[in-house]
């Protein structure tokens, strides 16, 4: 029942990833990438901090303090690659190359973690990224910088999952959260502050119903509660799994800009987003074949 509880929460998260996709797209119409993403964090680390008992600091010690930073930092990277990798290459292939950190993280768990691999985990893994690229339809003919810039962020989403399984057995759920989130906050902040130029933006952009929405909704959402969840549940489940179940946040947006905004899937995005659920169910058929054996041998 708590693997159940776990990996429904955790497709949750990739709902909400999914389905807000659409109004982040608004707000940084009017907001830089960076900016958006240091106001957004900064909100879900206040948010969090409501939730913490007094004296919370008196149980921060060194070694949640360093892992707290460098999965920040790690999801910090991942946005960042992947906001400067968009500006060089489309949509579509930023997706599908995102998306491979599917096929990344079992190779990382095996490396960093010393899981033992299953062969059912390997072809899901495989299925997922099938689905990715039907769900896309990415031209990998050709590979530009900001191919590259994509595969980075594909690279820092992936050691991010893997990471927060170590770090998660050893700490505080709710503390390694608000840590990790204001870490993001910090060094999105300082990137707006380089990267990007905010003499065109007023106080109106900030108060545009657009942004308003985005950051309410990602920042109570898809930010405080998605990355809590996900530190919290990912003690029961293991990470290559929760890579699989976050395959499942471009299928979500599609619906979602379905629903939203009356885009519709082609055949190709229909099998692919097919494969990608596929996959993910897949990667239980042996708990099930193990259960029905037991009743049986009743």
């Amino acid at each position: 029942m708590n693997k159940l509880v776990a990996d429904s929460s955790l497709l949750f998260v990739a709902f909400i990833w999914g389905a807000t996709f659409v109004i982040v797209q608004k707000a940084i119409e009017f907001l830089p990438p960076h900016l958006f993403n240091g106001t957004r964090f900064l909100l879900a680390t206040l948010l969090l901090l409501l939730f913490v008992r007094k004296r919370f600091y008196l149980r921060i010690t060194k070694e949640l303090l360093i892992s707290g930073v460098f999965l920040g930092f790690i999801l910090f990277l991942g946005y960042a690659f992947q906001t400067v990798g968009l500006l060089y290459t489309t949509s579509s292939k930023a997706g599908f190359i995102t998306g491979l950190s599917v096929m990344i993280v079992p190779l990382l768990s095996l490396w960093i973690l010393k899981e033992k691999l299953r062969s059912i985990v390997i072809f899901s893994s495989i299925v997922g990224t099938l689905g990715l690229y039907f769900l896309t339809l990415s031209d990998i003919s050709t590979v530009n910088v900001g191919d590259l810039l994509v595969l980075f962020c594909a690279l820092a989403f992936a050691l991010h999952i893997v990471f927060t399984s170590k770090y998660t057995k050893k700490h505080d759920a709710l503390l390694l959260t608000i840590i990790q989130l204001f870490t993001v906050s910090l060094f999105s902040f300082f990137s707006s502050s380089i990267f990007e130029s905010h003499s065109a933006i007023s106080m109106e952009d900030f108060l545009h119903i657009d942004v308003i929405v985005a950051l309410v909704i990602t920042s109570i959402f898809a930010t405080a509660l998605a990355f809590l969840i996900q530190t919290k549940y990912q003690q029961i489940t293991s990470a290559a799994k929760v890579a699989l179940i976050f395959a499942m946040e471009p299928v979500f947006a599609a619906v979602t800009a379905f629903v939203v905004i009356q885009e519709v899937l082609s055949p190709n995005g229909i099998l692919g987003c097919t494969l990608i659920f596929l996959a993910m169910i897949l990667t239980e058929f042996p708990i099930v074949k193990l259960t029905n054996r037991k009743e049986f041998s009743k």
